[in-house]
């Protein structure tokens, strides 16, 4: 994910994946690591509505799909050394090198698609797919894959449009693209993407830090409504 605050100076396209996939993987811009104050701030909204949900579900094995290269997967571990937690993306070289970094006892890597994940139904507690859904081209049979193995919640984020591609036109970013992040194929509103989401489980809450939408649901065993 292009976070919309940093500056023109070091604009990039998402890289596709190393088997050759169109989803890309991993970020081109560290936004976890972002020296830039208005960038941090937004990072630190988003990080802390990413740990209130994830405490409030409190679960106590958790499956992260998309995890890229694992920041929130290990910094999760290290917050829940009770929890265990596997970590999850599409197959890609560099991905795999940066894991390797990232240990923890109770956090495990591996490569695996979001819309076919090898694992038994109801498995996890808790399942979460962050900023992974505006990247994928079947975004219903990705949450319906993810509800699948969640044996209680489901927790998901994405970036909050129209106002993503509005703070990427303000910095003068992916003009000729409206202000898109590369990469993107889907786009939702707040009311839209909850629209979609509560299909596939009941809202328990809902986070607004800007500029995304993050939602934590219940899995319905019986399926999609």
């Amino acid at each position: 994910m292009s976070d919309p605050t940093r500056g023109t100076n070091a604009e990039a396209t998402a890289p596709a994946a190393a088997n050759g996939a169109s989803v890309p993987t991993g970020n081109v811009y560290d936004k976890y690591g972002t020296r830039n104050p208005v960038s941090r701030l937004l990072m630190s909204g988003f990080r802390r509505s990413l740990d209130a949900a994830c405490e409030a579900a409190g679960p106590e094995s958790q499956l992260d799909v998309g995890c890229g290269e694992g920041v929130l997967a290990h910094h999760w571990a290290l917050c829940a050394p009770e929890r265990r937690i596997v970590a999850v993306d599409l197959e890609d070289d560099a991905l795999q090198a940066t894991w390797a970094q990232r240990t923890a006892p109770n956090l495990r890597f591996g490569c695996a698609s979001v819309t076919a994940l090898p694992f038994d139904d109801g498995e996890f507690d808790l399942v979460s797919g962050i900023e992974v859904l505006e990247h994928v081209p079947e975004p219903d049979a990705a949450l319906a894959e993810m509800f699948r193995v969640a044996g209680r919640n489901v927790l998901v984020s994405v970036p909050r449009e129209p106002l993503w591609r509005a703070m990427n036109l303000a910095r003068g970013a992916y003009v000729g693209e409206a202000g898109n992040t590369p990469g993107h194929v889907n786009h939702w509103s707040r009311r839209g993407f909850l629209r979609l989401v509560s299909s596939f489980g009941e809202v328990e809450a809902v986070f607004a830090p800007t500029p995304w939408t993050i939602a934590l649901l219940r899995a319905r065993r019986s399926g999609r409504a």
